[in-house]
Parts: C-alpha cells; sequence; structure tokens
C-alpha cells in the first residue's frame, strides 16, 4: 500500500456503490413526483401488481357497463314521458264517449279519434337521437306502426296486422352477471288504444255511425258507445300499467347507475392509493435521498483525500 492513501480499493468500490444506490433511488423519486405516478410498469408496484391490475380490470368493465347503462336510462325516461301521453290520449278518447253519451250529442267525437290516432301513431313511430325507432322491438330500421290513416285502420283485417315492430325486448348488462331487460313495444303499449279507435271508427263508417252528422244519439249508437265506456276505461287502465312498468325499469336502471358511481368511486380511491404518487411522503423521500446522496459523495470524498502523511509526525 502506498504511503500516502489510506483508503482501499474494496472501499472505495463500496462508497461508489453507496453512491450509485443512493442516486438511483433519488432519479426514482424525482421521476415518480414528475409522472405522478409510483411507476410505469407492472413490475415497479411489486406485490401490488396482481391486485392493481385487477382492479384496473374491474375499474374498466364498470365504465363500459356506466355507458350502456346510460342510453338504456335515457331510452326508458323518453318512453316514461311517451307512455304517459298515451295514457292521457286514452283518456281524451274515454272522456269523448263518456260526454257523448252524457249529453246525447257526438258532435266533435270523431274529430277526437282522429287525434287521438294520429298523436299516437306519432309517438309510437318516433325516433331517438341515433335515428331508430324507439318502439321497433329491435327492428329499429323499420316503423313499427304501418298505417297513418283511421281509413287504413278500419280497413285493416286485424289490429295486430298494422303493427310490425319485433318482439325482443333490450337487455343491458349492469353489473358482472346482472342484466335489466327494457324497452316496451309499440304492440305492447298501443293494441287496446288502436282497437278502441278501430272500433269506434268502424262502427262511425257503418249504417249507424255518422257521428258528425247525428244532433242526437240514436238507440244504436248511444248502446254502442256506452259499450265503448267500459272499453276505453280498460285501455287507458292498461296504458297505465305499461307506463307503471317501465317506470319501475327507469329506478332499477337509476339504481344501477347509483351503484357504477359508488363502484368508479372505490376503484379510482384503490387505484389512486396504489399506483399515484403520495406527494407528501415522496417530498420528504426526496430530502432524505439527497441527504444520504450527499453523504456518501462527502465520505467517499474524504476517505480519497486521507493520507498517512497527515498522522505522521513533523520531526
Amino acid at each position: 500500500m502506498s504511503v500516502d492513501r489510506i483508503a482501499t480499493s474494496q472501499q472505495s468500490a463500496y462508497m461508489l456503490g453507496q453512491i450509485n444506490a443512493a442516486g438511483a433511488r433519488l432519479d426514482n423519486v424525482n421521476k415518480q413526483i414528475a409522472s405522478g405516478v409510483v411507476a410505469d410498469t407492472y413490475a415497479g408496484f411489486g406485490d401490488k401488481a396482481q391486485v392493481l391490475q385487477a382492479t384496473l380490470s374491474a375499474q374498466a368493465r364498470n365504465n363500459s357497463y356506466t355507458t350502456a347503462t346510460g342510453l338504456a336510462t335515457t331510452q326508458t325516461d323518453l318512453q316514461d314521458t311517451q307512455l304517459s301521453s298515451l295514457s292521457d290520449l286514452a283518456a281524451q278518447l274515454k272522456k269523448a264517449v263518456s260526454d257523448a253519451v252524457a249529453n246525447n250529442d257526438p258532435t266533435g267525437l270523431m274529430n277526437t279519434v282522429n287525434n287521438v290516432f294520429s298523436q299516437a301513431v306519432s309517438i309510437l313511430n318516433s325516433k331517438d337521437a341515433n335515428g331508430d325507432y324507439i318502439y321497433s322491438g329491435g327492428k329499429t330500421d323499420t316503423a313499427p306502426v304501418s298505417i297513418n290513416s283511421l281509413g287504413q285502420l278500419i280497413s285493416a283485417s286485424s289490429t295486430a296486422s298494422i303493427f310490425t315492430n319485433g318482439t325482443a325486448r333490450k337487455a343491458v348488462q349492469v353489473a358482472d352477471g346482472q342484466s335489466i331487460s327494457f324497452g316496451v313495444t309499440a304492440s305492447d303499449a298501443a293494441t287496446g288504444l288502436m282497437q278502441a279507435l278501430k272500433d269506434v271508427a268502424s262502427f262511425d263508417a257503418g249504417a249507424s255511425g255518422s257521428f258528425d252528422t247525428s244532433t242526437n244519439l240514436s238507440q244504436a249508437q248511444t248502446t254502442f258507445l256506452t259499450g265503448q265506456i267500459s272499453a276505453t276505461a280498460t285501455v287507458a287502465a292498461g296504458l297505465t300499467n305499461v307506463t307503471a312498468q317501465n317506470g319501475s325499469v327507469y329506478n332499477q336502471l337509476k339504481a344501477a347507475t347509483d351503484q357504477q358511481s359508488a363502484n368508479d368511486t372505490l376503484y379510482k380511491g384503490f387505484v389512486d392509493k396504489v399506483q399515484n404518487t403520495n406527494m407528501a411522503d415522496a417530498a420528504t423521500q426526496l430530502s432524505l435521498n439527497q441527504t444520504a446522496l450527499q453523504a456518501a459523495l462527502q465520505v467517499t470524498s474524504t476517505l480519497n483525500r486521507l493520507s498517512l502523511l497527515n498522522f505522521m509526525p513533523s520531526s
């Protein structure tokens, strides 16, 4: 060993290793602070990597469910409004028939029948924002009601024949292993209403009809319309029931949305805790790593300057 050197090569190599390790730790913390994440690979998360990966996968599925549920909720909400309008139309028809009997005056009855028919067809053949028929039952490119006039309704072989919608209901997956069926078809909602309109319009077109030209009801007209009071009441009650069922589905979808939102908050919180940098902890670690690096550099520098000459007597 040289008389002017105390530090051995092993000591120098050890201290160099300490400098490199401290530098690497400092660089890693700086990277975490700059990027905002603990690591950019799963390997960097150590024993938490598998759990993090599973959580991110669950979060992605939940986001997909949320998007699909949102679309289903929008359609169900729209149908709720429109079904309420159909219920109102059925109530208008019932009132018009009841008033005609009560007042012994059918004037204006057919005007109401025409208005109810036109508005009902407009609702049933409505489209969503994507241009798909809402009440189509899966046949989204086909108008679910194939007629547009009372004359066509009268001449139809049956009420069922005017509906061209499919029978399949839509379903949306709202969670792992959980689906909700939604969507009302035109035939589900309005078969009874169209049958009542067909009955009144067909009678009006027959030999005993001509309500518009009658100032008083004939016995045949009174008998027919009296029977229609009960029939239209049944139609109105049926539409109210369909509206209520659709509202129940809407509530199920809203509950699913609330659960999805809660899940998203849970997943984000867990991912944030594992994946994202805790800035307070990182700042503390940064200071410690800077101190460690500075100490390693200082010790190494001191060792390299030490010599036996510093400890030998001058004379």
